[in-house]
C-alpha cells in the first residue's frame, strides 16, 4: 500500500502545482509584473506544502508500523512465545505475516493462525489510519498554502531553498550510507577478532569455518586455526589476475581500433554489440563457464597429459575476463575519443605515423582514464560471485596453479551467510571480516588510481 499512497500523493502534487499556478495568474490579473515570483514558483510552493508532509508521514509510518505491530502481537501471544528464543519468535512472526497474506509458508498451527488473524486486523487498521492522517495533512497543507499565494509572496526563495535542501539530502544519503557500511563492517569485525586473532586470520593458511567449534552449539569456543584467510585471498587474486590478463589487452585494443581505425558505419554497429556483453546476467556467464569452458579446458589439458580439475581457476578467470571486456573497451574508447584532435594533428605534422601517434601521444594523454577503466574492471572481477561458484568451486585451496579448484572472498561471504543465521558466532562474523578486507583492498586501489591520474593530468592538462 505504501507505493499506492506515494503514487497518489505524487499525482496530487501535479494537480496542486497547476492549481497554484492558476491561483497566481488569478491574483496577478492582467499584470504579471506585480508578482514577486513567477507563477510556476507559486505552483511549486503549493505542491510542496500539500504533499511533502504527507509523503514524509507515509514513509515514516511504513517504516515504524511493522515493529509496532510485532510488539503488539508478541504481547497478545505472550503465553505462546515466552518460552521461545529470539530466532523462534522471529520465525513465528514471519509465518504469521505470511499466513495473513495468503501464503502457505512453513507449518501452520492454531497459534500461528490466530496470530495471522491479529496481524491482518492490525495491518488493516494501520492502513486506514495512515490514509486518514495523510488526507488530513495533505488537505491542511493545501488550504494553508493556497490562502497564502499573493503577489508579494516570495515563493521563489521557498522553492529554491527546498530544492537545495533536497539536493543536500541526496548527497548526504551517499555519505551516510558509506559511513553506515563502514561502521557495520568495523563493529562486527571487531567482535570476530575478539574470538579469532587478527594475525591468525590474515596469515593463516587453513580455511574451514564449518569445523570452527570445539563443542556443540553456537556459543562454543571457536578454533582460530581454521579461520586462515590466505587461501581465499590467493584464489581471489589468481582469478582476478587471469580475468585482467584477458580483458585488459582485448578491451584496450578494441577501444583503439574503434576510436582510430574503424569506419563510422562499423563503429556504430560494433560498439553496441560489444556492450551487449555487459548486459548479460552473470549467472549466464556461470553456465557458460561450467558447461562449455571448463570441460573444454579439461579436455585440452588432458590431451597434453595435464591434471585439470573439473572446476578450475582458469575457466572462471577466462569467462570473467570476457565479462569485463566491455567495461575496459567502452570506457577506454570514450577516453581516447576525448583526447584533443590537436594532439593528433601536431604529431602528424611532425611526421609521426598513426601507430606512433597512438603509442606516443594518444595513449599517454588518455592514461588517467584508462587506469580508471582498469580499476573498474578489477573491482568488478573482485566482487564477482556466480561465475566463481559455478566454474571454480568452493574449495579453499592455497595454490598458484590455475588448473586447480579455488574459491574467492565473495563466494565465502555468501556461503557463510546462506540461510537463517545469528550473528553471534565466529563462523558468521567471519563474513564481516572478509568484507572489511575487501573494502580496504578496494580503497587502496582507488588511492593508487587517484595518484596515477593526478600525476599524468598535470603533465597533459
Amino acid at each position: 500500500m505504501t507505493g499506492i499512497y506515494l503514487f497518489i500523493l505524487c499525482a496530487g502534487a501535479v494537480v496542486a502545482y497547476f492549481v497554484g499556478r492558476s491561483r497566481a495568474y488569478a491574483v496577478a490579473g492582467d499584470d504579471l509584473s506585480v508578482l514577486h515570483s513567477r507563477p510556476s514558483y507559486h505552483g511549486g510552493f503549493l505542491a510542496i506544502c500539500a504533499t511533502v508532509p504527507a509523503i514524509v508521514l507515509v514513509i515514516v509510518w511504513s517504516a515504524v508500523s511493522p515493529a509496532i505491530e510485532n510488539t503488539i502481537i508478541l504481547e497478545r501471544f505472550d503465553d505462546q512465545v515466552s518460552a521461545m528464543s529470539l530466532p523462534q519468535r522471529q520465525a513465528f512472526l514471519r509465518d504469521a505475516r505470511a499466513i495473513a497474506q495468503g501464503i502457505n509458508y512453513g507449518t501452520s498451527t492454531p497459534d500461528k493462525e490466530a496470530a495471522a488473524t491479529a496481524v491482518a486486523g492490525l495491518t488493516n487498521t494501520s492502513t486506514v489510519l495512515l490514509a486518514i492522517f495523510a488526507v488530513i495533512l495533505a488537505a491542511a497543507g493545501f488550504f494553508w498554502a493556497f490562502r497564502r499565494i499573493a503577489p508579494a509572496r516570495r515563493n521563489r526563495h521557498f522553492v529554491e531553498r527546498f530544492i537545495v535542501a533536497g539536493l543536500i539530502a541526496c548527497s548526504a544519503v551517499a555519505i551516510l550510507t558509506t559511513i553506515g557500511i563502514v561502521m557495520s563492517l568495523i563493529f562486527e569485525s571487531l567482535r570476530f577478532f575478539q574470538q579469532v586473532p587478527l594475525f591468525d586470520f590474515l596469515f593463516g593458511i587453513h580455511w574451514s569455518p564449518q569445523s570452527a567449534f570445539s563443542g556443540a552449539g553456537a556459543a562454543s569456543e571457536a578454533n582460530p586455526d581454521v579461520f586462515g584467510a590466505v587461501p581465499l585471498f590467493a584464489g581471489t587474486l589468481l582469478i582476478t589476475a587471469i580475468a585482467i590478463f584477458v580483458a585488459a589487452p582485448v578491451g584496450l585494443m578494441a577501444a583503439i581500433y574503434l576510436s582510430d581505425y574503424a569506419s563510422a558505419r562499423f563503429r556504430a554497429v560494433a560498439k553496441p554489440v560489444l556492450e551487449i556483453l555487459a548486459g548479460i546476467p552473470t549467472v549466464v556467464y556461470g553456465f557458460f563457464a561450467a558447461l562449455t569452458v571448463a570441460p573444454a579446458i579439461r579436455g585440452f589439458g588432458e590431451g597434453f597429459g595435464l591434471s585439470v580439475s573439473s572446476e578450475s581457476a582458469l575457466a572462471a578467470g577466462l569467462v570473467m575476463g570476457i565479462m569485463i571486456i566491455p567495461f575496459v573497451s567502452s570506457l577506454s574508447d570514450d577516453v581516447i575519443n576525448s583526447v584533443p584532435q590537436s594532439l593528433r594533428d601536431g604529431a602528424a605534422g611532425l611526421g609521426a605515423t598513426k601507430s606512433e601517434t597512438i603509442r606516443q601521444v594518444v595513449l599517454p594523454a588518455a592514461l588517467p582514464g584508462i587506469v580508471s577503466a582498469l580499476l573498474l574492471a578489477v573491482s568488478r572481477a573482485i566482487g564477482e560471485t556466480m561465475i566463481v561458484v559455478m566454474a571454480a568451486g568452493l574449495a579453499a585451496n592455497l595454490t598458484a596453479n590455475p588448473l586447480e579448484a579455488v574459491t574467492t572472498v565473495t563466494v565465502q561471504i555468501v556461503t557463510l551467510l546462506v540461510g537463517d543465521q545469528e550473528f553471534d558466532s565466529a563462523k558468521t562474523l567471519a563474513a564481516f571480516a572478509l568484507g572489511l578486507v575487501l573494502f580496504c583492498a578496494t580503497l587502496a586501489l582507488n588511492i593508487i588510481a587517484l595518484r596515477v591520474v593526478q600525476k599524468y593530468r598535470e603533465q597533459y592538462d
